[in-house]
């Protein structure tokens, strides 16, 4: 296997819980492969584990919108490359990237985001008394794992939940990659506008949330709206994936739903296996060489771009043992879930703690729980940026 593969071949994903076969092969063969992208630019994408955490740790190699080849396409289009847009810092480089992370990094370490953890638990036995209200089947999308991942991100960032409808609507539109154009774009106006909105209200008034941290600091309006936009996007429908379809796994693998009921302690521990084994950040990683540099032995040439696969070096067998199995007792020190690098997942912890509140209510209010239709009959959203369920109808 030497010729180009397309990028439409590790797009192609089928199964509830692995990425596409193709990459067990690159990753025996040739863990790093030539692919040709949607805008016909001849890249490459890297499937090892050591390899995706070489390119994500070198400076040499830019995550820049300006200078990037989009690995898929969206709603049907080719992304072109684009000025940087302000405040969303996620496609830039050192010093800019630096500069407006450096403004967050505060509220997400570990000591910051533990004072959440009350709070996310009581929400998560308000959304397992919304489920009991409904009786079964109730939907964990929709019933549980949604409200329990906005409210908490809605209340941290300063976004009312009760105003959900004026911005959840863009989030959906925009990581569905089969979207209508003109449809998402019109919800992404819409929340724009409402932003401002919410920017122009904490200014007045402030309340205990980032908003109101931020209107202080020297930024535009452009970048405070972005860089609210930003955290939305990036922080909803990832840990509602991961609640999702980590609870659809160990429904699935009964064994591993055993072990976790027998020893609750060992929770943490799942959720990193979880985590590795499902990793729902599955299409959008890419980096851009800035200069000519050898990688697995091959010339990259400056301005080709690489992706990496975060599920398939989730799945290395070099790094994990029997990778395709989940096995809540392994060591997961070190999986790649949440990225690697100064662009690892900022809001990592606090999705930890939105994920552990929503086990522990499930688990313990449903000893019963199962799935109430055939595996095979959950509908999967497998083009989206983010892997996931549309809806998981459970009984108990």
């Amino acid at each position: 296997m030497t010729e180009a593969i397309s990028f439409e071949e590790p797009w192609a994903r089928i199964d509830k819980f692995d990425p596409p076969a193709i990459f067990d092969t690159l990753r025996e063969e040739r863990p790093l492969a030539k692919m040709v992208y949607p805008d016909g630019h001849a890249g490459w994408i890297v499937s090892s584990y050591d390899l995706v955490r070489e390119v994500l740790s070198d400076p040499r190699f830019s995550h820049s919108c300006e200078v990037g080849h989009f690995p898929v396409t969206h709603q049907g289009q080719v992304i072109p490359t684009h000025p940087l847009i302000p405040g969303m810092f996620i496609h830039m480089d050192p010093p800019e990237h630096t500069r407006y992370r450096k403004l967050l990094t505060g509220e997400f370490t570990v000591r910051r985001t533990s004072r959440l953890i009350p709070r996310a638990e009581a929400v998560a036995a308000e959304q397992i008394e919304v489920m009991r209200a409904k009786g079964a089947p109730a939907d964990l999308v929709h019933d549980f794992a949604k409200p329990l991942v906005l409210r908490m991100l809605g209340e941290l960032v300063g976004l009312p939940y009760a105003e959900r409808d004026r911005y959840v609507p863009a989030v959906t539109l925009l990581h569905d990659a089969e979207a209508d154009p003109a449809e998402a774009a019109e919800a992404y106006g819409q929340a724009q506008a409402y932003f401002d909105e919410v920017i122009e209200r904490r200014r007045k008034q402030p309340e205990d949330d980032l908003i109101s941290s931020l209107v202080n600091e020297d930024l535009t309006l452009e970048e405070l709206r972005n860089i609210v936009t930003l955290l939305l996007f990036a922080g909803y429908e990832t840990t509602e994936g991961a609640l999702c379809v980590g609870t659809f796994a160990l429904l699935h693998h009964q064994d591993q739903l055993a072990k976790l009921r027998a020893e609750p302690a060992k929770l943490d521990a799942a959720i990193e296996e979880l985590l590795r084994y499902i990793t729902v950040n599955q299409y959008h990683t890419y980096r851009t060489a800035l200069e000519d540099l050898k990688l697995d032995g091959e010339l990259i040439k400056k301005g080709d771009t690489v992706t990496v696969s975060l599920p398939a070096a989730n799945r290395d067998p070099a790094k994990f043992g029997c990778p395709a199995e989940l096995d809540i007792e392994r060591d997961t020190s070190g999986h790649v879930a949440f990225g690697f690098g100064i662009h690892q997942c900022l809001g990592q912890n606090l999705a930890r703690i939105e994920l552990r509140a929503g086990f522990t209510a499930l688990l313990r209010a449903f000893p019963g729980l199962r799935l109430a239709v055939p595996a095979d009959e959950v509908p999967l959203r497998l083009k989206g940026s983010v892997f996931s369920v549309e809806k998981l109808p459970l009984a108990w």
